[in-house]
């Protein structure tokens, strides 16, 4: 399972917002978890601009966040990069478009309660 960013950040923060289905699959040891370096960007990049104050603690280790949630980190490589690009889909935000081609490559499910990723041709779940 790959998380997308809002997943990530409410699993950290223990917020009400997580789904049941979700919560109960992060809790289970022999589940894969990736967390994309994509989602490392976006949380720096939203709170550097104002829009994640509440991150400021995860923005200084991110990738240690990650690894004490006892998930693995996903990095981007150029074949995700392409098909992100590339993709034929209006869809404008480049770190969903980067979540949807490393979903699809990887052939993991994507964990997110944005349905606009609907759009992509990969399997997302949001329970």
């Amino acid at each position: 399972m790959l998380l997308d960013t809002h997943i990530f950040l409410w699993w950290l923060f223990d917020d009400p917002q997580l789904p049941p289905g979700i919560r109960q699959t992060l809790l289970d040891p022999a589940a894969t978890v990736l967390v994309s370096a994509a989602s490392v960007w976006e949380i720096s990049t939203k709170y550097r601009i104002g829009k994640l104050p509440e991150a400021k603690s995860v923005t200084r280790n991110t990738p240690s966040w990650i690894i004490r949630a006892g998930f693995q980190p996903l990095s981007i490589t150029a074949e995700h990069a392409q098909l992100a690009g590339s993709w034929d889909i209006h869809h404008r935000d480049p770190f969903d478009r980067m979540l949807a081609a490393q979903a699809k490559l990887e052939d993991v499910v994507l964990a997110s309660t944005d349905r606009s990723l609907s759009d992509f041709p990969i399997q997302v779940v949001d329970s």
